[in-house]
């Protein structure tokens, strides 16, 4: 077993290239967010540019929490590599420490990481993108987005049946809706009606649509003031469908999944963003195992660039496969452990694969 000087050496070492890795990315993320969000905001009123840094810096936490993954591998090659070229690798081994004893330190820091990121860092960056994404409605209008269709779409049933509701924007919280149309079903699931609305108002147990234009099947249109739809549906709900599952702090997640179900909405983005959460410390492993896969060759071999690269394309593919399994499973295709689950596993698997046949033939 390794002893515990070592153990401590190699744990100091790996954690400080991750922290260097990090601070890089996020460094650069803010930088890249800040000049965006800067010329976006042009000659906004009060978008000064301590403003928009403030801005920046409430966003780039929850980027950055996107790619740890990365700058956990990342910064294990680059530790590996170094005590490579510094030959401490190989005075390790001719010690008689095999790989899987060298491994326990970044192993260690890699699942602490996990699991400090998943319970203190993600509940900190999911309160600070809910605030920048606030601070952004007001700044741009709309709800923020930056691109593409602005607007907001909210499933409901009530005792009169099921309801699709769209909307521009969203205001005071929830209760109030900007350009609504709203279409109507009888709770058989027959279509009723289609009502246009300049505005609705959220009342105790009833939207209140004002200035509607009714459209049904068959008939003509008319123009009512006040037009009233039932609804289940509360305030912080209603505001809780426009936020997005990764601005959602995990301890809140499972909770915040019940109410929107509770509501007859579509909850699998949250049931998946709260998997995917719990699945991060397995990532972080897997990366690990990665990095050690693509990085123990020593100096002397040479193929140093070409060993690094192979480790960026696993990297990257490691990505495209973890996006590509949680579209499905946002669509609904797989079920949310499944598409959280299977990328880190499957990566754990691979990358111990890869260190057996390197290291034991």
């Amino acid at each position: 077993m390794i002893g515990m000087t070592l153990g401590r050496y190699l744990s100091a070492r790996f954690f400080s290239m991750i922290a260097v890795v990090f601070l890089t990315l996020f460094g650069l993320v803010y930088v890249i967010d800040f000049v965006e969000t800067l010329r976006r905001a042009g000659d906004k009123p009060g978008a000064t540019a301590g403003f928009i840094a403030f801005l920046a810096f409430l966003r780039t936490p929850a980027v950055t929490e996107q790619v740890l993954p990365f700058c956990v591998l990342f910064g294990t090659m680059a530790a590996f590599l170094n005590l490579s070229r510094r030959l401490e690798l190989i005075v390790a081994r001719a010690a008689g420490i095999s790989v899987w004893q060298f491994l326990v330190p970044p192993l260690g820091i890699a699942l602490l990481l996990g699991i400090t990121s998943v319970t203190i860092l993600n509940p900190i960056s999911a309160e600070m993108k809910q605030r920048a994404d606030g601070i952004e409605a007001e700044l741009f209008g709309g709800n923020g987005r930056k691109e593409g269709d602005n607007s907001i779409w909210v499933r409901q049933k009530s005792v009169d049946g099921q309801a699709i509701i769209r909307a521009e924007n969203v205001l005071d919280g929830g209760s109030t809706l900007q350009s609504v149309t709203a279409y109507v079903y009888e709770p058989n699931g027959r279509f009723e009606e289609r009502v246009d609305a300049d505005t609705a108002k959220l009342l105790p147990g009833v939207w209140q649509l004002q200035n509607a234009r009714v459209s049904a099947p068959g008939e003509d249109a008319q123009t009512v003031g006040n037009y009233l739809l039932a609804t289940t549906l509360s305030r912080d709900q209603v505001a809780q469908t426009v936020a997005s599952p990764d601005s959602v702090p995990f301890w809140d997640l499972p909770a915040f999944r019940e109410q929107i179900e509770t509501a007859g909405l579509d909850a699998t983005g949250y049931r998946l963003q709260y998997q995917t959460l719990l699945a991060r410390p397995l990532l972080l492993v897997a990366m690990v195992l990665l990095a050690a896969a693509f990085s123990l060759r020593f100096f002397r071999f040479g193929g140093i660039a070409k060993m690094v690269g192979g480790g960026v394309a696993a990297g990257f593919v490691l990505y495209v496969a973890t996006k590509f399994v949680g579209d499905l499973g946002g669509a609904g295709l797989l079920s949310a452990p499944v598409a959280a689950w299977a990328p880190a596993v499957v990566a754990s698997m691979l990358g111990a694969l890869a260190l057996l046949h390197q290291e034991d033939g």
